[in-house]
């Protein structure tokens, strides 16, 4: 479960990307957060997992303070929070299946994390998390010789390998074409249903978010619009989202 309370962000210079946000995420929700650029949205993805601060409120992960850890903590919280980049973030001159176990790094014993050295059971481990994304015949082929689809679904199963419980991702397939966009998509709904994992993200593509998405949150200049079903979200609540305000500045991450 993911719990706002009154949570507030500003940045450097007063720029306030989130403004007395308050919203709960029960465990196994598919949410899309919609918004425009400089709304609020990465933001507050990257809260949730303590990418970034937030200046006020309080903000829980499964009933625990994430403003409160420290140290160690942090990085023991976020094993169960995986995220996804519009970039992918991988490494694109080894192959498909060192970068899944990537995932295992942290809990590796520092000989093996410093020689790059896995175990067996972290490759069966990739490999079957790469057979559910569909690219299991790809797991030996550079990541280079792939396509942009192809390369966030190698993004989404080092993810799966981690085993979380939350996942985050921040305009997962904003540089991707719509065919592609749609199968990775349905990935994300099909492990959704498959895994009751909860799934928070955010994009740009209000079709896609109202298509696949059971919960939509619509931000803008960091005040929530809307929260609530996708089926419901009507044209004038579309309007008051994506309302202009050309003296917005934008915020950090997007």
């Amino acid at each position: 479960m993911i719990e706002f309370k009154n949570v507030s962000k500003i940045y450097d210079g007063g720029v306030k990307a989130l403004s007395d946000v308050n919203f709960t995420i029960e465990q196994g929700e598919f949410v899309a957060i919609i918004g425009l650029s400089g709304s609020g949205k990465s933001t507050l993805i990257r809260c949730v997992n303590r990418m970034h601060e937030i200046t006020s409120g309080e903000l829980y992960v499964n009933n625990i303070d994430v403003s409160k850890l420290k140290g160690k903590k942090v990085r023991d919280f976020r094993r169960d929070i995986g995220m996804m980049f519009q970039s992918f973030n991988l490494v694109t001159r080894t192959s498909v299946i060192n970068n899944v176990m990537t995932a295992f790094v942290p809990d590796l014993p520092t000989w093996r994390r410093f020689l790059g050295i896995f175990t067996e059971e972290n490759k069966l481990e990739a490999l079957t998390a790469l057979d559910k994304v569909g690219l299991l015949d790809k797991a030996y082929a550079r990541v280079d010789q792939l396509s942009g689809g192809q390369q966030q679904r190698v993004a989404l199963a080092r993810v799966l390998a981690q085993d979380p419980k939350i996942m985050l991702a921040d305009e997962p397939v904003a540089s991707l074409d719509p065919v592609t966009s749609t199968q990775v998509m349905d990935d994300f709904k099909r492990i959704n249903r498959d895994k009751n994992m909860t799934i928070l993200f955010n994009i740009h593509e209000v079709e896609l978010a109202l298509e696949y998405a059971d919960r939509v949150i619509g931000i803008n200049k960091g005040n929530i619009i809307y929260d609530g079903k996708s089926s419901e979200i009507t044209q004038a609540i579309l309007d008051e989202i994506y309302e202009q305000d050309f003296e917005q500045p934008m915020e950090e991450g997007e």
